[in-house]
């Protein structure tokens, strides 16, 4: 049914929590699956507003590109096995854009993410990359909500 899964990923442990879910669909399925951190400045990331500059590994972060890269190639080869087929990939800008984008350029059909659970106060001011996702995505998103330890 599903032939590529995209996995957006910020680097905590809630958002691998979707990473045991997409292992099984993907080992039922044959999807491949496809690993993204989007890359953002701190600053920005936390100030919530529509305008979020693309950044680029020529940018002046491009340590944090190289962090982003290593991060998933240590996902992709100590959590998948070696019978799934895993790609990642590493973008800039504004998260939810570059999930979307990153759907529409490599023809995914389902993206699965976890949501970081936040309620309240913490929602309206950092508001939700899921709820970013969700209502304009053209695929199925599958979300996963992780226990709290």
């Amino acid at each position: 049914m599903y032939k590529k899964i995209l996995v957006p990923l910020d680097g905590s442990r809630a958002s691998e929590a979707v990473l045991p879910h997409v292992a099984n669909l993907a080992g039922m399925t044959g999807a491949e699956i496809v690993l993204l951190r989007v890359v953002t400045t701190p600053v920005l990331e936390f100030a919530n507003t529509d305008f979020v500059p693309p950044l680029s590994p020529s940018d002046t972060h491009p340590d944090l590109f190289a962090q982003a890269d290593g991060y998933l190639q240590r996902v992709a080869f100590d959590l998948f096995p070696e019978n799934l087929p895993v790609t990642y990939q590493v973008m800039g800008g504004p998260i939810a854009e570059a999930i979307l984008d990153t759907t529409a350029a490599t023809d995914v059909d389902l993206i699965a993410m976890s949501t970081h659970g936040r309620g309240g106060l913490a929602r309206l001011v950092l508001g939700s990359v899921a709820d970013e996702v969700v209502r304009p995505s053209h695929v199925p998103v599958l979300l996963i909500r992780p226990l709290h330890e």
